[in-house]
């Protein structure tokens, strides 16, 4: 069985069940106030964010800091993982 991330936190869970129905401490919305969402790319060595190409060797790691070239504007925003 493959293990389940949340796209937002990387919150790892054994199924998508599980995962979407817990509230997410980095959802945009603000802590907890939206459900986990999955990440539907695979597991991998490395995640890179979408915006800007950084690179992370966890999507925790990854969306626990702010992108320079997020869409919203520099910084307000997370890193976000491309598929």
């Amino acid at each position: 069985m493959a293990n389940c991330y949340c796209v937002y936190c990387g919150q790892r869970y054994l199924n998508v069940s599980s995962l979407t129905s817990s509230l997410c401490s980095r959802h945009p919305n603000g802590s907890n106030k939206g459900k986990h969402v999955l990440y539907e790319g695979s597991e991998k060595s490395r995640y890179t964010c979408k915006y800007c190409g950084q690179q992370y060797t966890t999507i925790a790691s990854l969306t626990s800091s702010l992108c320079s070239r997020h869409p919203e504007g520099s910084n307000k925003g997370k890193y976000s993982p491309a598929l």
